[in-house]
């Protein structure tokens, strides 16, 4: 039995495939192809600018996957970053090849990791670049070294935020965003492509009884009802699971989403601005009264 039905699904395969090649290579004429209902073909098209909306937005906000979408110098950085870490561990294990019967010297503490957006970047250079300063005037305080303390400070909370964005992003947006892509419109999807293949079997059936000699046109009979029965159904299911994907107000919540975590992002990063901006406008007239005294 299972054998027969085996042999059975070989050869209905077959004739699926034989039924493609000729309408793709033109030989069967239009009148020869099942007319699918408009309905249909109208809810196929919708599906697909669906799926395309989603392939179109993800391809930008994947970046958020990689939180140094906006500071393209974190490559050099790292690598400059791993080639420091080579050489220390290469000097560690000369060290101690020398000294073998010395007291072993614990590793040097592997540097803790840093993010690599340009908030914490700035934050970063404006921290050295206030310590180069105050360094070369160790009787006094420098100006432009305090400004960028101050600076620094504002910028240390914009990235913290900035990371707080990123996060939001990726888990209330992005990987539902990619899941409902994954799932509800990969099903739909599916399903129609289960109608193309029963319809293939139709009109691969409907061609056997054409040909068939008379001991043969009762089964071929039968077998043109049951794809009839088959594509209904099939249709009749594909129509239900892409009006689903058409209705489902998922997307639209999942877009909320990205919009409210930019939003507080933002606001939060124009308000510490602002508060720094201000209190370097202060610095700044102070600087330009000692200069007038």
């Amino acid at each position: 039995m299972a054998w027969r039905q085996f042999q059975a699904n070989l050869n209905k395969n077959f004739s699926t495939s034989v039924q493609a090649t000729r309408e793709r290579l033109g030989r069967v004429g239009q009148d020869e192809i099942t007319e699918l209902p408009q309905e249909y073909k109208d809810l196929e098209n919708r599906v697909d600018a669906l799926r395309q909306a989603h392939l179109t937005l993800l391809k930008i906000t994947k970046v958020y996957e990689s939180e140094a979408y906006d500071y393209p110098s974190a490559i050099q950085e790292s690598l400059s970053e791993l080639s420091s870490s080579l050489s220390q561990g290469i000097s560690a294990r000369l060290a101690a090849t020398r000294g073998a019967t010395a007291a072993p010297t614990p590793p040097p503490a592997a540097p803790a990791p840093q993010h690599k957006t340009l908030p914490h970047a700035l934050v970063r250079s404006a921290t050295a670049a206030a310590a180069q300063l105050q360094a070369a005037n160790p009787q006094g305080e420098e100006p432009l070294a305090i400004a960028l303390g101050v600076y620094a400070g504002g910028m240390e909370k914009v990235a913290l935020a900035r990371v707080e964005q990123d996060t939001a992003i990726r888990i209330n947006h992005l990987h539902p965003w990619q899941q409902v892509l994954d799932t509800s419109i990969t099903l739909a999807m599916k399903a129609r492509q289960a109608v193309r293949n029963s319809r293939l079997e139709l009109d691969s059936a409907k061609q056997t009884l054409k040909t068939a000699n008379a001991a043969k046109q009762e089964q071929a009979r039968i077998d043109l009802e049951h794809a009839e029965d088959d594509l209904v159904q099939k249709t009749e299911l594909a129509i239900q699971l892409m009006e689903k994907v058409l209705k489902n107000p998922e997307p639209m919540k999942l877009l909320n989403e990205l919009a409210k975590a930019q939003l507080i992002f933002h606001a939060a990063a124009a308000q510490t601005l602002s508060d720094t901006q201000a209190e370097l406008e202060e610095l700044t007239a102070a600087a330009g009264e000692d200069i007038r005294l």
